[in-house]
């Protein structure tokens, strides 16, 4: 068996805790395990895995990723964006620029990850993400601070009407083309349809059964003929 530990400062353990319940599945069906382990200012993922499982360390990375594409990133535009919007506005706004970069962003994140068995994703973050950080800092730089609702509805559109992504929609939970739920929105503090439905880069969202009120409001506002009830 090889071990890898993945860690991060306590007050971000959601993350670990994210790629916890995401690569669960994975390692028990591979014959590896993963365990949490809280102890003084760090949090930590131990995973043990059978030797030469190299696609199962491409997903560890590859949900590592995530984490700093989706969370880190996240984080970085709430903190530092100043628009005329709402904090459910502000929110949707920095999924939708999340989504808008994100191939791209993943790809230069995974470079940097490497092929490690210990990784301090708060220290990958630190010290070999400058010049990731230096790009978000222009994406900023280019959304003024008059940006308003109607602006937001614009550039959603705008990104729809340029996907050909589908995903589903069935209640409150989005799944990808494949039928695997998608939880991404939890890098954001909390799981939610909307926020999914943006991070995704949806391009037509099937929606299988009622859709609860104010997320019909949403699609109606965002996807308008591109939301497909059945």
């Amino acid at each position: 068996m090889e071990e890898i530990t993945v860690s991060e400062q306590r007050e971000r353990s959601s993350y670990i805790i994210y790629l916890y319940n995401a690569l669960s599945e994975n390692l028990l069906r591979a014959g590896g395990n993963g365990e949490l382990l809280f102890s003084g200012e760090r949090t930590c993922l131990r995973i043990q895995l059978p030797s030469g499982a190299e696609r199962l360390r491409l997903r560890i990375a590859d949900k590592i990723g995530e984490v700093i594409g989706v969370g880190y990133k996240y984080e970085f535009l709430r903190d530092t964006l100043r628009v005329c919007l709402s904090k459910r506005e502000k929110k949707l706004l920095c999924a939708a620029l999340i989504a808008a970069d994100y191939d791209g962003d993943k790809g230069y994140i995974r470079r940097k990850i490497g092929r490690k068995d210990q990784y301090a994703i708060d220290g990958i973050y630190a010290f070999r993400m400058g010049a990731l950080r230096e790009k978000w800092e222009k994406i900023v730089s280019y959304v003024p601070e008059a940006f308003t609702s109607a602006d937001l509805k614009k550039f959603c559109e705008f990104m729809v009407g340029e996907s050909k992504n589908k995903i589903y929609l069935k209640g409150n939970t989005v799944f990808g083309e494949n039928f695997v739920p998608l939880r991404r929105s939890r890098l954001t503090g909390e799981e939610d349809a909307e926020t999914e439905i943006l991070l995704s880069d949806a391009g037509f969202v099937y929606c299988l059964g009622d859709v609860e009120d104010s997320l019909g409001d949403f699609l109606q506002k965002y996807y308008a003929e591109r939301a497909i009830f059945s």
